[in-house]
């Protein structure tokens, strides 16, 4: 029936309504689509009681209550937060570092011809050697301080996002390069709104990419060679078999590595806003 038949209904309460049902509609999904991300988490809680629940011995794996009280205790006497500061701030130096300097070569190999012929094949050569294996290297040059640890994540966050950048600028439509020239562009001009904006999707990809390796480097520097941290505590716990400690440092690292995933993708939803596949429906 259309407002013709019936004066009530006018074009703009149809547009009400229809705005009405498209926010309706996006709120289900998203709801759905939250149901469905912590579907497996919610299992694995649920199997957790039940296995807990004198199915298995609890010094091989703990209750969520005896976790629960464990994170309590280690909060209130301040030994999770003094770990958790040291490092979140290990991870994000090593971050800052490795991704500062893959994100300034990618860019430069990208670019330029003469820099990809003298650098590109080096940089690949040692991409060939994982980073984790030179730990015993590391170690012998920087000792067990915080600079092993910095130069290890460092080298574990430097090449996706320097492989990346690298992919990201060669990608780049020509023509629109050809654009800005004939447009008079400045290099400067070029690359803030033709070669950055151009390469932004896959830059992001390789930073969340680095976060995955932050993470993984860090577990391992941490439990090898540190005196603090998150991965000395598990350490600490294994050897006192404190398997309600262990569990809660992997269920940290775990958290902290979503966490660190969603904030990436909530920076590239943003650095993005004006790609159409980017944009909410």
């Amino acid at each position: 029936m259309s407002y013709l038949t019936n004066p009530s209904m006018t074009p703009s309460k149809n547009l009400k309504n229809t705005k009405s049902n498209k926010t309706i509609k996006l709120l289900k999904n998203k709801l759905a689509d939250s149901l469905m991300a912590w579907s497996i988490p919610i299992v694995f809680v649920i199997l957790w009681f039940y296995l807990t629940d004198g199915k298995i011995s609890t010094r091989l794996f703990p209750t969520p209550f005896e976790l629960v009280h464990t994170t309590i205790r280690l909060i209130q006497d301040g030994t999770l937060l003094v770990n958790l500061q040291i490092s979140s701030i290990r991870a994000l130096l090593g971050l800052l570092v490795g991704g500062s300097i893959g994100f300034i070569l990618g860019i430069t190999t990208g670019q330029f011809k003469l820099a990809e012929k003298i650098l590109n094949t080096p940089i690949q050569m040692i991409r060939n050697v994982p980073h984790l294996a030179m730990l015993p290297v590391v170690l012998i040059w920087f000792g067990i301080g915080e600079s092993s640890k910095l130069v290890l994540i460092s080298l574990g966050t430097f090449f996706p996002i320097y492989l990346n950048t690298f992919h990201g600028i060669r990608s780049i439509d020509k023509s629109l390069i050809e654009m800005g020239k004939i447009y008079g562009f400045s290099a400067f001009e070029m690359f803030k709104n033709i070669i950055l904006p151009g390469a932004t999707s896959s830059i992001m990809i390789g930073v969340r990419q680095s976060l995955g390796r932050m993470w993984l480097t860090l577990i391992v520097a941490e439990t090898i060679a540190a005196k603090s941290g998150i991965g000395y505590m598990a350490t600490n716990a294994r050897e006192l078999m404190m398997m309600d400690v262990i569990v809660l440092s992997l269920i940290i690292y775990a958290l902290l590595g979503s966490i660190s995933d969603f904030i990436a993708v909530a920076i590239e939803k943003y650095l993005l806003r004006w790609n159409p596949n980017y944009q909410e429906e």
